[in-house]
């Protein structure tokens, strides 16, 4: 029996238009995403990582749908809501929330942290009254706060506090997909385990969908069940987490696993691949492979042919023209989609 699909992203372009002159004529465009397909099954994790201006933030606000796509289908629960006008789009709105980076400046400092959670309940006719009051409770009970605490407001609580009255907020309206956004980089490193297990746990319980934006690839490795590698507005690696770590496939992958500091002091680490140049602009991307004028690996065909992300492996999707399809790729370790909680 298959899993239903929270999400599912075909072919997701948003290009940003460059004007200039005194007249405000269009110059170009800048390819913020060009052409990205991914699904999320109900209760699993995608890991979206990438380097600063890949485009993670831009295709989290695509299926948010606060900015339109260029071009492209983004579907909820089976039900295409790309063309949605506003006012139709807020009947599928409470399906999807969204955690953000910074728990502080999402949170209005002038509303109590009850006023807070209980505004959505409020904005979908979903409860009033003193129901509205019960069930902002037990929603602060379930992310590790105290009721007696709804009547605080936000400067009065931490850091960690304060994003986990942002979960309670998404959780709020019963959503199907949660987008966080950087949801820890903002918080001290000793309550990021914290938030993120209390993360866990909720999916575990209600079977959500999250979509995990990060740079920080210990932090993904450790929450999500699957992970896409974007590079300059596409995705060039989406694999099962374990498989992606034990054998990355594309050259771009391998680099930031190499990047990626090791915090046993006792554990060798594998050789460090410096890539050469920058990257390219978004305006400008390189014909062919669009890290062909980075890769180590480069070849002729590589600076003409764009290679499609195609299957290599059950599972292991890579745009590589290095890694064709049904041969010489390396066998990988499957997992059983568990995870393992910060200690």
């Amino acid at each position: 029996m298959s899993v239903p699909l929270s999400l599912e992203v075909e072919d997701l372009v948003k290009h940003f238009p460059v004007r200039g002159g005194l007249l405000q004529r269009r110059r170009g465009v800048v390819r913020a995403v060009d052409g990205v397909s991914f699904s999320i099954a109900r209760g699993e994790t995608l890991g979206l990582v990438g380097e600063s201006g890949c485009g993670k933030t831009t295709l989290s606000r695509m299926v948010l749908k606060l900015i339109e796509p260029t071009s492209g289908r983004i579907r909820l629960g089976g039900i295409d809501v790309t063309g949605l006008s506003p006012r139709a789009m807020w009947e599928h709105r409470r399906r999807v929330q969204i955690v953000f980076q910074d728990p502080y400046s999402s949170l209005n400092p002038r509303l109590s942290a009850g006023t807070i959670v209980g505004e959505p309940l409020e904005n979908f006719r979903l409860a009033t009254g003193r129901e509205k009051d019960r069930r902002v409770a037990d929603l602060f009970i379930r992310v590790g706060l105290r009721p007696e605490s709804m009547q605080r407001y936000a400067h009065e609580f931490s850091g960690g506090q304060r994003q986990r009255l942002g979960i309670a907020k998404a959780l709020s309206v019963n959503p199907d997909l949660i987008v966080a956004d950087e949801p820890v980089s903002a918080l001290d490193v000793s309550v990021r385990a914290q938030v993120l297990n209390l993360m866990i746990t909720l999916q575990e319980e209600l079977k959500l969908a999250y979509l995990f934006v990060s740079h920080d690839l210990a932090i993904v490795r450790h929450v999500s069940h699957r992970i896409a590698v974007m590079y300059l507005g596409r995705i060039v690696e989406l694999a099962d987490k374990r498989a992606l770590f034990a054998n990355p496939l594309h050259p771009y992958t391998e680099a930031l696993l190499a990047a990626a500091p090791v915090p046993d002091p006792a554990r060798r680490r594998a050789k460090r691949i410096i890539l050469a140049g920058d990257v390219p602009s978004p305006m400008r991307p390189p014909s062919g492979c669009r890290f062909h004028t980075r890769c180590p690996y480069a070849e002729p065909a590589c600076r003409v042919t764009d290679p499609p992300l195609l299957d290599v492996a059950p599972g292991h999707q890579v745009a590589c023209l290095m890694r064709p399809a049904g041969g010489g790729v390396r066998p990988v370790a499957r997992s059983n989609g568990s995870r393992d909680r910060f200690l």
